[in-house]
């Protein structure tokens, strides 16, 4: 019996520390040549983001923004929906965001006006 019962909790607790499946690298979409890994990780009850390395026409160099976190606070919704904020390193602004991961894919959405405005990418895991 006693074996049973830790089993038991062992798989309970195996269960519980079971990693999001948000979490991980991801690579932007290219934009003027330029594009980044972004490292998604927990923080506090939610997940971030933060730009791991940088890119510029295929070669990897050293961005002002390395390390700066671009996807902050998402929180999951069910279904592969996350909502929270996204930071745009174009002109610094946070806007009210969303993502709708699809297996190693995701679309990372920022929007204004209550969401009736917003800029999307689609973003792939990185291996």
């Amino acid at each position: 019996m006693k074996k049973l019962i830790l089993a038991a909790l062992f798989a309970l607790g195996a269960g519980a520390a079971s990693a999001d499946p948000l979490e991980g690298l991801w690579q932007t979409e290219v934009d003027d040549g330029a594009y980044a890994h972004v490292k998604i990780a927990p923080c506090g009850p939610a997940l971030c983001g933060i730009i791991a390395k940088t890119f510029k026409d295929g070669a990897e160099y050293k961005s002002e923004n390395l390390g700066k976190k671009l996807v902050i606070d998402m929180v999951p919704q069910g279904d592969g929906a996350y909502e929270g904020s996204v930071w745009r390193p174009s002109n610094d602004k946070i806007y009210y965001g969303t993502i709708a991961l699809n297996g190693n894919k995701l679309k990372l959405s920022g929007c204004v006006a209550g969401g009736l405005i917003c800029a999307k990418q689609n973003w792939s895991r990185v291996n």
